[in-house]
C-alpha cells in the first residue's frame, strides 16, 4: 500500500510539471508550425551572439523576430496579435527594441511580447540553445 501511494506522489508531481513556456491562445492568428536551426557561427546569424541584436527570420505566419536577452533567447512573430489574421496586411516592423504595428498603432517589447493596454502578446516561439544551435520551434 505504501509503495502505491508513493507511487501516486511522484506521479501527481511529475505531471503537474510545465516546461516554463507560457501558452497563449490568440483567436487572432493561426497556428503554422515551425522548426527552424539556427547555427550561431553562420554570418547571418552572428549579431545573435550579442544582446540586444534582433533578427528577423523567413518563418512563421510574418516572419519571426528572434533575440538574445542576454540570459535566454526570444522568439515572436512579426503578425499583429490584435487584429484579425488577414485585415491587418504588412508585419510588424522593428523600432530599436520593440516591435510597432502600424495597423492598431501599438509597440510590443521585444523582451516580453508585451504592449500597454492589448488584450494578446505577440506570438511566441520556443528558442531553445543546444551547443551552437538555436532551435525555433513551437
Amino acid at each position: 500500500m505504501k509503495k502505491i501511494i508513493v507511487f501516486l506522489a511522484i506521479m501527481t508531481a511529475f505531471l503537474s510539471c510545465d516546461s516554463g513556456a507560457t501558452i497563449v491562445n490568440n483567436p487572432n492568428l493561426p497556428n503554422y508550425a515551425v522548426n527552424e536551426a539556427l547555427t550561431l557561427s553562420l554570418p547571418q546569424y552572428s549579431q545573435l551572439q550579442f544582446v540586444s541584436n534582433p533578427i528577423i527570420i523567413s518563418a512563421g505566419i510574418s516572419g519571426i523576430v528572434v533575440m538574445n536577452t542576454g540570459t535566454s533567447y526570444t522568439a515572436f512573430d512579426l503578425a499583429c496579435p490584435n487584429m484579425q489574421f488577414g485585415t491587418c496586411s504588412s508585419a510588424m516592423t522593428l523600432v530599436g527594441l520593440n516591435a510597432y504595428c502600424s495597423c492598431d498603432e501599438s509597440t510590443y517589447s521585444l523582451f516580453t511580447g508585451l504592449s500597454q493596454g492589448q488584450q494578446y502578446p505577440m506570438k511566441q516561439y520556443r528558442a531553445e540553445l543546444s551547443g551552437g544551435v538555436l532551435y525555433i520551434t513551437n
